[in-house]
C-alpha cells in the first residue's frame, strides 16, 4: 500500500492523485491513520499544486463517505440548504434559515466555525444561552420535521474528514484554495441531506475571494461539483468590500438577526437575505417567481411568523428563547469603547478583512484552532460607504473585556476605514446572480 510520504511527495511535485489516492488521504486522516502534520503538509501542497476536477469530485465524495449521511426523505417537501463562503458581518444563516422555514421550506443545516477574519454561525449560535450546535442525527431529522430548520455542528459521524480537515485549514493559511473549499462546502451539504443548494460567493476585500475572477471560478466548481454528485444548485456572488451588516462578533450578531427578522435590520443585510431567500423558496417549489417569493417573505417578517419560527427554533435546540424579546440575556461585554473621527469628509471605503481583524483581536475571534473566543466581544459599525462624517462623528462603538483589547481593535479598525474629502459611491451589493 502506498504510504502517506509518497502520496505527499506526489502532491508536493505537481502530480494528480487517483481516486484511490483521494481515498487514501482522505479516509485515513478521518479514521486517525495520517497524522495533523500529514494532512498539514498535503494541503499545502494541494494549495500550492492545486486538484483537477477529477480530483475535486473525489474529494468532496470521499469527505461524504467518510461519515453518515443523512436522509431527510421522510420529510415533507424540497430540503433547500444555503451557504456563504465566508465575509464580515455576514448574519444571513440566522435570519434566513427561520424566515424561510415561516414559509414553509424545511432547513436542514449543518455549519461551521469562525475562519480566520470571518465569522461562524456555531459561534454566533452558542452565544445564546444553553443553545446546543450537537444533536445525534435521529433528533436532527425529528426537529427539521416538527419546527422546520435546524442548524448544527457536524457531528462526529457526519462528514469527520471534513471538521478535521476545517479546523487545520483555518490555521496553516490553506483557506482560499478552490478545490478544497468546494469539497468542505458540498461534502457537508450533501451529507446533510439537502437536495437544492444555494450558494454565496463573497468577493471583495473581506472574502477569501479577492477578485471577480476568482470568485467566478469558486461558483464554476461549486456548480459543476454539486451537479456532478446529483444535487440542484444556484450560486449568486455578492459583495464584500464593506461589511454586509453593521454587527461583527458572536452575540452582537445575533442581537441584528433579530432586528432584521422584526425588519428593522441594516438594508443591506436586509436585501441580501430577501434575494436569497426567493431563491430558496423557489427551489423548494413554495413559490413560481420571484416577486411571490419576496412577497411571501415580507408577510412572514410583518406578521411576526419569522421571529416566532425563530423563537420556536432556538427553543428546540435548548436556547433561552426569550433572546427574541429581551437581547439583554446575551452575553454582555465588561468594556466598550466609541470610536470618533476627528476631521470632517466621506467614507470612501473598508479594508473589510481588517474589520474582521479588529473583530479577531477584541476577542471575538480564533488566531488558532484551539482559541476561546469571548461571545461577548466585537463591534458594532455606524457608517457605510458613502456616509458623512462630520468632526466628532462616532463610526463604531468597541466591545471587550479589557481596555488593553479594546487599544487593540480600535487600532486595527482605525486603519481599516478610510475617508475622502468627495463623495464616494456604494458598491452594488450583487455582482452577478
Amino acid at each position: 500500500m502506498i504510504t502517506f510520504e509518497e502520496l505527499l511527495e506526489r502532491k508536493r511535485d505537481g502530480h494528480a492523485h487517483d481516486a484511490a489516492e483521494i481515498d487514501r488521504i482522505v479516509l485515513g486522516y478521518a479514521r486517525g491513520e495520517m497524522p495533523d502534520d500529514q494532512m498539514s503538509a498535503w494541503l499545502m501542497a494541494a494549495f500550492i499544486n492545486g486538484l483537477n476536477e477529477d480530483e475535486t469530485v473525489w474529494l468532496t465524495d470521499a469527505m461524504i463517505r467518510s461519515g453518515r449521511t443523512i436522509d431527510l426523505s421522510s420529510i415533507p417537501g424540497v430540503k433547500v440548504d444555503k451557504h456563504s463562503t465566508g465575509g464580515v458581518a455576514d448574519t444571513t444563516t440566522l435570519v434566513l434559515a427561520p424566515l424561510v422555514a415561516a414559509c414553509g421550506v424545511p432547513v436542514a443545516k449543518m455549519s461551521g466555525r469562525g475562519l480566520g477574519h470571518t465569522g461562524g454561525t456555531l459561534d454566533k449560535l452558542e452565544s445564546i444561552p444553553g443553545m446546543r450546535i450537537e444533536l445525534p442525527p435521529e433528533e436532527f431529522l425529528a426537529q427539521v420535521r416538527d419546527v422546520g430548520v435546524a442548524v448544527i455542528a457536524q457531528s462526529p459521524d457526519i462528514v469527520p474528514a471534513d471538521k478535521k480537515m476545517y479546523a487545520l485549514r483555518d490555521v496553516t493559511a490553506t483557506v482560499p484554495s478552490i478545490p478544497l473549499m468546494v469539497g468542505s462546502i458540498i461534502s457537508k451539504k450533501i451529507a446533510g441531506g439537502a437536495n437544492a443548494i444555494v450558494l454565496d460567493v463573497k468577493v471583495g476585500s473581506g472574502a477569501f475571494m479577492k477578485t471577480e475572477a476568482d470568485a467566478r471560478a469558486l461558483v464554476a466548481e461549486l456548480t459543476r461539483v454539486s451537479r456532478a454528485l446529483g444535487c440542484e444548485v444556484v450560486c449568486l456572488m455578492s459583495d464584500m468590500d464593506q461589511p454586509l451588516g453593521m454587527a461583527v462578533g458572536n452575540s452582537l450578531e445575533v442581537v441584528e438577526a433579530i432586528e432584521t427578522l422584526r425588519g428593522e435590520g441594516p438594508a443591506a443585510l436586509t436585501e441580501l437575505c430577501m434575494v436569497f431567500g426567493a431563491k430558496m423558496l423557489i427551489l423548494g417549489r413554495v413559490a413560481a417567481s420571484e416577486s411571490d417569493a419576496r412577497a411571501l417573505l415580507e408577510q412572514a417578517i410583518e406578521s411576526g411568523a419569522a421571529l416566532d419560527s425563530f423563537t420556536r427554533w432556538i427553543a428546540a435546540q435548548g436556547g433561552d428563547p426569550r433572546i427574541a424579546r429581551d437581547t439583554t440575556l446575551l452575553p454582555q461585554a465588561a468594556c466598550s469603547r466609541e470610536v470618533c473621527v476627528d476631521t470632517p469628509g466621506y467614507v470612501a471605503g473598508f479594508d473589510a478583512e481588517g474589520v474582521g481583524r479588529a473583530a479577531m483581536l477584541t476577542g471575538a475571534g480564533r488566531a488558532t484552532k484551539d482559541d476561546v473566543i469571548d461571545l461577548a466581544a466585537g463591534l458594532v459599525l455606524d457608517v457605510r460607504i458613502g456616509d458623512r462624517v462630520e468632526p466628532g462623528s462616532r463610526i463604531a462603538v468597541l466591545y471587550a473585556a479589557s481596555e488593553s483589547l479594546l487599544d487593540a481593535g480600535e487600532e486595527r479598525l482605525r486603519e481599516a476605514v478610510h475617508f475622502s474629502e468627495t463623495l464616494v459611491p456604494a458598491p452594488p451589493l450583487f455582482h452577478e446572480i
